[in-house]
């Protein structure tokens, strides 16, 4: 009769604890991916995601700009409804009124600028920022003596953008990390990384940064369990 009982109880403990992770209320998570990618260059992520109890329902991947124009996208109009959009949502569907923000790439700059213009930054439990050129690039030049292309322009990544320097000094979350590399075939392409002697990937009053030695989509695929880490 005890060893019954004991079964039963064990039984118990394990429905509660299989109950509780499916009902456990985590902050809804926004993945922004960069330009001319789609929501599938998250896949690692999102299946990290999975693994570690998160429900698709609490899963955002917006997907946004052209795909067969590089030069054609930046961080003004049509780029911005759709991360914009995910936001609210992913606001509106989390249990616990916060949410968490992962950016690759020009991804990074369009969420922060979205949290921002959205002025949300106070229910952003942690913002990530991937390969991001917070800094600029120089493969843009320098504004207003830029690459004549959208991504390089005033709404764009070149150095001193009026975009970037409209940016420069805001918070994007209560925890807010970036993660970098110095082999960044996009960041560094001209041997540079840094821009101001401080590498373009970081993000000004972070809480922390990591470098690896990764190529620029690298940095999205291969970090999935840093990233996931980072926002639990």
């Amino acid at each position: 009769m005890n060893k019954y009982l004991s079964i039963v109880k064990w039984g118990l403990v394990l429905l509660s604890t299989v109950a509780f992770s499916a009902f456990a209320c985590r902050d809804a998570v926004v993945l922004v991916h960069g330009n001319t990618a789609d929501p599938s260059s998250w896949d690692n992520t999102y299946e990290e995601l999975l693994s570690r109890g998160y429900n698709p329902s609490e899963i955002f991947r917006p997907n946004w700009g052209s795909k067969s124009c590089a030069g054609c996208n930046d961080h003004s109009g049509s780029e911005e409804t759709p991360v914009r959009e995910a936001i609210e949502s992913a606001l509106a569907k989390s249990c616990t009124g916060s949410i968490d923000v992962i950016g690759h790439s020009m991804g990074s700059t369009l969420a922060a600028q979205q949290i921002s213009k959205l002025a949300v930054a106070s229910q952003v439990e942690t913002f990530v920022g991937i390969a991001g050129a917070f800094r600029g690039l120089w493969t843009c030049g320098t504004y207003p003596f830029n690459v004549f292309s959208s991504t390089c322009g005033r709404h764009g990544l070149s150095v001193s953008s009026p975009f970037l320097d409209g940016l420069y000094g805001d918070q994007f979350g209560r925890n807010v990390y970036s993660i970098k590399s110095y082999s960044d075939q996009i960041v560094c392409a001209t041997g540079v990384c840094t821009v101001g002697g401080i590498h373009s990937s970081r993000i000004w009053n972070e809480d922390d940064t990591f470098t690896y030695i990764l190529g620029h989509f690298g940095l999205q695929t291969a970090t999935s369990k840093k990233q996931v880490d980072l926002i639990m």
